[in-house]
């Protein structure tokens, strides 16, 4: 359903504004632009209900999928863009949505949305920048308490590993923590030649829904010390490869009721959990 804002025949083709404020992509920002806007309202149906909807864009580039979002009932959408020509042409657009696009130039890395965008909870929607994708989404996460849903774009192989089950070669560290804090559910395929310029790899959407589970920054750094251990040296068994934050692993193992010559690989998130608090337990007996 269109904004009652939204006059889609007014807004110039995105290619004009590509000419218009020289978006030539940049290699070293890790831009490829999404111009088909079929393509991008289909990622914007995967989100669900935006009415009244506080909505942030990472990394908008010329506005795409800015202009899917805006043509959905979302109240306001938010745009953290770095690049100062994407900057200029996004707010060109939001002359045409008054009061609905709030474009903010700024480094997502380094930018801490949650203390500007003082919502309660917000929607995030974005097609990341590959390289900085997976750091991008630990941050999310560990707020993940003010979030309503994430409809993200990664490459195929980061998003097989975030939806990998236990078992299976690309199940690890994010795939643990990605699935302990939401329901993680791949959506749509998206093949090289639907950007500008091509990458070189498939990408895929991919959509976190948060549960109930809102962990304190202390028992998420646990999960994270945990993971990192366990499949640091995937290929030994956890009482060897705990032994780096365990003192007697067999033990915190086997009051977990886990096999200690079992691997990492093999562990279900909640068995990573219950590591976890017997971590922080640890700790606080030391």
């Amino acid at each position: 359903m269109l904004h009652k804002n939204k006059r889609p025949y007014q807004l110039p083709a995105l290619r004009d504004v590509i000419a218009k404020f020289d978006l030539s992509a940049k290699q070293c920002l890790g831009q490829n632009f999404l111009l088909d806007m079929n393509l991008t309202r289909r990622i914007v149906r995967e989100v669900g209900n935006l009415k009244n909807q506080v909505v942030l864009e990472i990394g908008p580039g010329p506005g795409g999928l800015t202009r899917a979002l805006l043509e959905t009932e979302a109240k306001m959408v938010f745009a953290i863009e770095r690049d100062p020509r994407c900057v200029a042409a996004l707010s060109h657009l939001s002359g045409y949505f008054p009061g609905r696009l709030n474009v903010i130039e700024a480094d997502a890395l380094n930018f801490d949305l949650f203390e500007v965008i003082n919502k309660s909870k917000i929607t995030i929607v974005a097609n990341l920048p590959y390289n900085i994708s997976l750091p991008l989404l630990m941050s999310y996460l560990k707020k993940i308490n003010k979030i309503k849903s994430m409809t993200l774009m990664f490459q195929k192989e980061v998003a097989d590993r975030l939806t990998a089950k236990p078992g299976t070669k690309t199940y690890g560290r994010i795939s643990v923590i990605a699935q302990w804090l939401c329901i993680v559910e791949k959506k749509l395929s998206i093949p090289p030649k639907a950007f500008v310029p091509p990458p070189k790899v498939h990408s895929n959407i991919v959509k976190f829904t948060p549960n109930f589970l809102h962990p304190d920054p202390i028992l998420f750094q646990a999960m994270e010390t945990v993971t990192a251990a366990a499949f640091g040296q995937r290929r030994k068994m956890l009482k060897s490869s705990l032994k780096s934050i365990f003192h007697n692993p067999i033990d915190i193992l086997n009051s977990a009721k886990i096999d200690p010559s079992d691997r990492a690989e093999r562990l279900k998130v909640d068995d990573f959990f219950k590591i976890s608090e017997l971590y922080l337990n640890s700790k606080t007996i030391l």
